[in-house]
């Protein structure tokens, strides 16, 4: 008998997902319709970051991450800005302070945007070399921001389309320190501890070792890197990347690990645009804490892209248990190559 559905529990948060095999939608119907035009050239904040009003950059490197100046007359592919809107900005570093029965806090912090030259080109379109520059300047930036004070936590992300949350098309991601571990994260961290302390191994470092062996899910993986789709995706089309050498840090990874991380990234992205027709997604770095005097030797950092393939609706809002609509499995196999549309 054919099952309806089926629920998988995810290893590292315990939360529980939803694969309706019964209902399953074919790759094809994923596709982005219509896709989202650029917007132009002409007015956009990003094109010229300094003669759109901003202080001159943070840092700038070339296209093989090499560290230019970030004049319109130089060379370089990409730069960090602060954010002329920013979320958290700076402030002395402040105590948690009630009010009635809550916890507050002074949103003390950082909010930079990494602006990556071609008005047109998204992380797919990068060459290797660009993709690791990116990523040079994602790491050299979260090292700054983690001596900053107050700051406990360094957020990397990427907003690619208006359904993603991006308010500027030119391709940009965004880096914030705060003063809290975000509750993801911990969710993340614990889960990991937890694995750790009952079976004396990496939790990620086992789901790898399963996909490795299994085959079904992996997207696309090279020496230093590997990407797949989790067994509990929580929306058609998730994919994560990891590094393959155990390592709870970001900033500890070798230029070759964030080579092959950027490299893999790029390709993924890649896949994405040509089988689902560019639809808009996120990633985002988890990464162990520097912040802290804590032993995060259980943890293994990792990217994760999130399309928005899909929209939560009551079911998923009121219990927080996600239905997709198409198997990790297939989703892989389809943008493998390997799966008909």
């Amino acid at each position: 008998m054919e099952h309806i559905s089926e629920l998988r529990q995810d290893l590292v948060s315990g939360d529980w997902v939803v694969v309706a095999t019964g209902r399953a939608k074919r790759p094809g119907a994923f596709k982005e319709s219509p896709v989202e035009a650029p917007s132009p050239r002409e007015g956009c904040p990003f094109e010229d970051p300094q003669a759109a009003g901003n202080e001159a950059a943070l840092l700038a490197y070339d296209r093989v991450g090499r560290p230019v100046g970030s004049k319109a007359s130089d060379p370089w592919f990409v730069q960090v800005v602060s954010n002329k809107f920013p979320a958290f900005g700076q402030g002395t570093c402040d105590e948690f302070h009630s009010v009635g029965p809550y916890t507050v806090l002074d949103g003390v912090g950082s909010h930079e945007v990494v602006i990556t030259r071609d008005h047109e080109r998204q992380w797919g379109d990068f060459s290797d070399g660009e993709a690791a520059a990116v990523f040079a300047a994602y790491r050299d930036r979260y090292l700054a921001l983690l001596r900053a004070p107050c700051v406990r936590y360094v957020s990397v992300f990427h907003n690619h389309g208006r359904g993603a949350g991006a308010s500027v098309w030119h391709p940009h991601s965004q880096i914030i320190a705060i003063p809290v571990i975000p509750p993801d994260v911990k969710r993340s961290l614990d889960g990991s501890r937890r694995y750790w302390h009952e079976n004396e191994l990496c939790v990620h470092c086992a789901m790898m070792a399963w996909e490795q062996e299994e085959g079904t899910r992996i997207v696309f993986e090279n020496e230093h890197a590997l990407a797949f789709c989790p067994f509990v995706s929580r929306t058609a089309f998730e994919a994560r990347i990891f590094p393959k050498r155990h390592e709870p840090f970001l900033e500890r990874s070798s230029p070759e690990e964030l080579l092959g991380m950027a490299t893999v990234l790029r390709t993924v992205l890649q896949m994405l645009g040509q089988k689902l027709n560019h639809p808009a997604y996120n990633f985002f770095i988890h990464t162990a804490p520097s912040t802290s005097e804590e032993d995060y030797r259980h943890y293994h950092w990792h990217l994760e892209i999130i399309p928005k393939t899909q929209v939560w609706a009551g079911f998923e809002i009121g219990t927080g248990i996600e239905i997709s609509t198409i198997s990790p499995e297939m989703a892989a196999a389809y943008l493998r190559g390997d799966a008909e549309a």
